[in-house]
């Protein structure tokens, strides 16, 4: 059964008038296309919907009995299909997962999911960890929010900038290497750390080094930054993380920071969301609080919030 359901604004149009006529210019056509309709919905209902008493029409026992439904439906479609739709946090219900990697998570979960739930309590954050091998979960629908160190190379991707990140190294206190200045050469010297979820025992600083030619040797990699910074206590290790998203953790486990004596680039920070997303209200207010959640470890609390970036892709 092929149904047409321009017939049901018609419909709830027609039980609201009363009459042919002013249904007509309640959806500004014509009474004789409205007849028409009337006509298809007779046909369709096997019921005659209105007929005429005397110089007026009233509705069947049956299209009394469906002119509360049909207009619920006819308005719960408008909304459905509504360009513009308020977003009520209060009474926002939904589910989102955000996959940051675990130093980001650790600086920003707790905030995150008490900004959110002081604002939108109905709504249930899944903190999930980053999985060994890249996947297509963004694609499915399956994260909401994800976290990188670079662009997506996928167009329907889209992404956001929310910081960029230097170089620190940390080290247990009273380590070699915090008696003094510290070198390039001393650094190259001591026994490293990598930080890796595949197991990657060489990064870019293995390439910076290069080209002044020298070389250190990586001892271990470690799955996530608080396994890596907790080896660091606890041995000579010499672990090279991103300054803010690891800082609290540092000083909680009272680490010495040193800088980087090697010259390199910040690590920047994206947001990722599928594009399915860009214009749901719920989302874009939580890729926006998380926005804003991030910034403030790279934002001294004294200086005001910069605003949103644009976001890219577009």
């Amino acid at each position: 059964m092929q149904l047409d359901l321009n017939l049901l604004t018609a419909l709830d149009a027609l039980l609201e008038e009363g009459s042919v006529a002013g249904a007509a210019a309640r959806l500004h056509v014509t009474p004789p296309a409205m007849s028409r309709s009337l006509g298809r919905i007779r046909k369709a209902t096997g019921d005659q919907i209105l007929v005429r008493t005397g110089r007026s029409m009233v509705p069947t026992t049956r299209a009394l009995a469906m002119r509360a439904q049909v207009h619920a439906l006819v308005q719960q479609a408008h909304q459905l299909l509504s360009a513009q739709q308020e977003l009520d946090l209060a009474a926002l219900d939904r589910v989102f997962t955000v996959r940051w990697h675990d130093a980001l998570t650790a600086a920003c979960g707790t905030a995150l999911i008490a900004a959110v739930h002081r604002r939108a309590p109905g709504v249930r954050l899944r903190l999930s960890a980053e999985p060994g091998t890249d996947d297509a979960e963004l694609r499915r629908g399956e994260v909401d929010l994800e976290s990188s160190a670079g662009t997506p190379a996928l167009p329907d991707i889209r992404h956001r900038l929310v910081g960029r990140d230097r170089l620190v190294v940390a080290v247990r206190p009273g380590h070699p290497l915090t008696e003094g200045p510290l070198s390039l050469e001393r650094y190259a010297a001591a026994e490293h750390l990598t930080v890796s979820r595949r197991g990657n025992l060489r990064d870019p600083i293995d390439d910076a080094l290069t080209t002044h030619g020298l070389e250190r040797r990586v001892a271990a990699a470690g799955p996530t930054a608080a396994f890596a910074l907790q080896l660091a206590l606890e041995t000579d290790l010499v672990v090279t993380l991103p300054d803010a998203v690891t800082r609290t953790a540092r000083e909680q486990l009272g680490l010495a920071t040193l800088p980087l004596p090697v010259p390199l680039p910040d690590v920047p920070l994206y947001l990722l969301w599928h594009q399915r997303y860009d214009d749901d209200r719920a989302h874009t207010w939580l890729r926006d609080l998380a926005t804003d959640t991030i910034r403030a470890l790279f934002t001294p609390p004294t200086d005001a919030q910069p605003p949103l970036s644009e976001e890219a892709g577009r």
